[in-house]
């Protein structure tokens, strides 16, 4: 079997990084090509992923996005005619829907952002699979989709594919005798948050405020930071973040991701934005691991920030055991998927 896997963003990187390595130990031939966005090409290289970088991301407006999906999906069309993949994967999916249908070849789109519904509607027609966790809030189509019990994140982060290490966690920040924050600030250049306006400065120094009377702050920011804000970056190594975030005390950002990868680790989280994701709210709902403050005017998110208590993470433990055990290993289901659409395409060939 020979797979395609076009990563556009960092988190694709975690995303796909297990299911390319069972992949490939099973024997099969692998092809990834890549996107020059924030930290995603430095992630394939630090886990030894040789890519082809087909396209850079430009301002994030509309037209950089048009003119940059015109040249991504020329360039991917290109590659899969040599290459000839059996199945190509990606998260979102635009590109090898597009060159999926045209070429005949099958393309499974894993995604869970409803409210990227421009990119929906020019990628779930044209798709051979969309895969979708349960809680997902959007369209879909009816008889080429799938839904399963879990989240994206667990694909990196299901204690089967990874192991906290304090160590790890104190070497990239992690207070050792007071408790730790972690602040996320984006730049809002993604598809889905075209017209929509983040954290303005003055707000993320409020939030810094607060939190430093709670702890230490590190603040992961997407935008260069004011003098008076940069002395709380992170400048610990992104690939260990994640060990950071399972030892911190809270998190409050405005990366839905992150949020989630939060609460899959059993570390509360607090997740603002305009517009909200069906899976934090699944996470809020069933097992009170975030908090979403979702569409709330700027005044509304100062205050209630400004009263903030994160519970204890030792109170957690039981939701987030249940969590684990009502979810699955996603990098499993994802090989799974992959592996099944490659046989279905051959006996229909």
């Amino acid at each position: 079997m020979k797979v395609l896997f076009d990563i556009c963003h960092p988190a694709h990187v975690h995303f796909f990084r297990n299911p390319i390595k069972i992949l490939e130990k099973a024997g099969h031939d692998i092809l990834v090509t890549s996107r020059q966005k924030e930290m995603t090409t430095d992630l394939l290289d630090s886990y030894d992923i040789p890519h082809i970088e087909i396209s850079r991301m430009g301002n994030g407006g509309p037209t950089s996005l048009l003119r940059e999906l015109c040249i991504r999906d020329k360039n991917l069309y290109q590659i899969a005619c040599e290459f000839k993949p059996s199945v190509m994967a990606a998260i979102g999916g635009t590109f090898i829907s597009h060159v999926g249908f045209v070429r005949r070849i099958p393309s499974v789109v894993f995604y869970d952002t409803e409210q990227a519904t421009l990119q929906n509607l020019i990628t779930y027609p044209f798709a051979t699979r969309v895969v979708v966790p349960e809680c997902y809030d959007g369209w879909i189509p009816k008889n080429r989709s799938n839904r399963y019990p879990g989240y994206h994140e667990l694909s990196y982060l299901h204690p089967d594919r990874f192991t906290p290490d304090r160590q790890i966690a104190l070497d990239n920040g992690l207070s050792s005798d007071s408790p730790t924050y972690l602040l996320r600030t984006v730049s809002m250049k993604a598809n889905h948050d075209i017209g929509i306006a983040g954290l303005d400065v003055e707000l993320v120094r409020k939030i810094v405020v607060r939190l430093s009377g709670m702890g230490r702050v590190l603040l992961s920011s997407e935008y260069p930071l004011p003098d008076d804000l940069a002395k709380y970056a992170y400048s610990g190594d992104p690939q260990q973040i994640h060990h950071l975030l399972a030892f911190a005390d809270g998190y409050v950002g405005e990366s839905a991701t992150m949020a989630s990868e939060c609460a899959v680790l059993g570390t509360p989280a607090v997740y603002i934005s305009k517009s909200g994701r069906s899976y934090t709210e699944d996470q809020e709902l069933k097992y009170g691991l975030v908090k979403n403050l979702i569409g709330c005017d700027r005044q509304t998110i100062a205050d209630m920030i400004m009263s903030l208590q994160f519970p204890a993470k030792d109170t957690l433990h039981a939701a987030h055991a249940r969590l684990l055990k009502e979810t699955i290993d996603v990098s499993t289901y994802v090989c799974s998927t992959i592996d099944e659409l490659s046989i279905r395409s051959v006996s229909t060939a």
